[in-house]
């Protein structure tokens, strides 16, 4: 889970040395540094929180909620999703 994998990024880089970490450095450090940040998280089942999932990762992420379990979502569903996502505007954070 997303605090566990916190924690194990804090003691690796504490084993390191690195005394003052930033948030690059914490990326590195996390299991899913080689392949980035994701941009959209898709939550099925209706549920509408994140379950310790992806805790650093997700900061900047879209999320899209769906009361579809995840075997049963069709092809049409997932196109659908990625249109709407694809017509956001991303900000990272910053101000309209």
């Amino acid at each position: 889970g997303g605090r566990a994998e916190l924690v194990n990024a804090y003691k690796k880089m504490m084993a390191d040395g690195i005394t003052n970490p930033t948030e690059d450095i914490v990326s590195s450090y996390i299991y899913t540094a080689p392949t980035g940040d994701p941009d959209l998280i898709i939550r099925t089942g209706g549920e509408m929180r994140i379950s310790n999932f992806l805790l650093w990762q997700s900061a900047y992420s879209e999320f899209y909620f769906t009361n579809t379990l995840w075997p049963d979502l069709s092809k049409q569903e997932i196109y659908d999703i990625f249109n709407k996502f694809a017509r956001v505007e991303r900000r990272y954070g910053g101000a309209k």
